[in-house]
């Protein structure tokens, strides 16, 4: 059987045809990463628009790589939220106008739940019960999945997401956006140990705080800032903290390695616990941020060290993409879970 899949939740436009929720038989995803690097963020304004200009080439594109039609699916499935609902509403009014003039059954599918099913696209993919990182831009949650459409939330970001974390330290130490791979790609020339940065391990909750962390690589590039002004003579009490365009390439470099091991020590110390308090043996790590180098590398170690399971997608599966949508959308199907000409997309959508 064959699904659509469909995601303008964020930036990026994307669709993809999947074949009984595992074979991937094409996967298109449509960037906006240039549109959005000047402004240092996403614009949900020109994210929308830019949806309405490429989510019908993309849809396109995708089913000619697959070789199919429209009248070849089984069903459209799309992303509902959560999301920037300007760019959401795009996605769904596109489905469902679809699916309405074709008369296929549509299927409304949680984000969270395309990233936590992402590793089943892969050929190594895990059992149930098992422990679901998700990592990205906007979500920092971890879930026990117990079956297909049957999660429990163990603890969520208090504040900021990681990959939030991520763009916004970015943006501090001028390097640009999306934050993430900039930073990854930097970090790898740096010293992790050489700024101790704080790590918000929360006692007794499976939640994450990374704003504090934050705050502490802005005071820290705000001291540093200082010093080299005041040695140079040159101190302007007017100008905005953090001008890091003005610290050694060195320092940067340790900067961000630092940063980075704070991130990944919280997110897989957390996971630890988790796993040891249920004892869950398989463990999955999802979502943009689970294309980080460090954090890859640093829980494949811990699940060696417990004797797990690690289940991490390829790095083509890990940000957004429509493959996920329509992975989640096929077992949805099988449940007769169809949604209507009524659905509407939500911006915030617990899963």
């Amino acid at each position: 059987m064959l699904i659509l899949g469909i995601d303008t939740s964020c930036d990026d436009t994307a669709a993809a045809v999947v074949e009984d929720g595992r074979k991937i038989v094409s996967n298109v995803v449509s960037s906006q990463s240039d549109i959005h690097t000047k402004y240092g963020g996403i614009v949900p304004e020109l994210a929308s628009r830019r949806h309405i200009e490429m989510i019908l080439p993309v849809v396109e594109e995708a089913l000619r790589q697959a070789a199919v039609t429209i009248s070849d699916l089984g069903a459209v499935a799309v992303c509902h939220g959560p999301g920037l609902i300007g760019s959401l509403l795009v996605g769904c009014s596109f489905a469902k106008a679809v699916c309405y003039s074709r008369n296929i059954p549509l299927v409304a599918v949680n984000h969270l739940e395309g990233h936590l099913l992402s590793p089943f696209l892969d050929a190594h993919a895990p059992d149930f019960p098992f422990l679901s990182l998700i990592v990205s831009g906007g979500h920092t949650s971890l879930y026990i999945a117990e079956d297909y459409g049957t999660y429990t939330l163990l603890g969520k970001t208090r504040d900021d997401a990681a990959g939030e974390a991520y763009d916004k330290i970015s943006k501090l130490l001028g390097l640009g956006y999306p934050g993430g791979p900039l930073i990854d790609r930097l970090a790898q020339e740096g010293d992790p140990k050489a700024i101790a940065f704080p790590r918000a391990y929360l006692p007794e909750t499976y939640d994450f705080s990374f704003s504090g962390l934050k705050t502490a690589v802005r005071n820290y590039l705000m001291s540093a800032s200082q010093i080299i002004e005041e040695s140079a003579g040159k101190r302007d009490s007017g100008s905005p903290p953090g001008k890091a365009s003005k610290l050694a390439d060195e320092h940067l470099r340790d900067i961000a390695a630092s940063f980075q091991a704070a991130v990944t020590d919280v997110l897989v110390r957390k996971t630890k616990w988790a796993a040891k308090k249920k004892k869950i043996g398989r463990i999955t790590l999802s979502g943009g941020v689970s294309a980080n180098r460090v954090l890859r590398e640093k829980m494949k170690k811990m699940a060696e060290e417990l004797q797990a399971e690690v289940f991490i997608p390829p790095v083509s599966l890990c940000t957004d993409n429509a493959a996920m949508i329509a992975a989640a959308g096929f077992h949805r199907f099988l449940k007769r879970e169809f949604a209507g000409p009524d659905l509407n997309p939500r911006a915030y959508l617990s899963l």
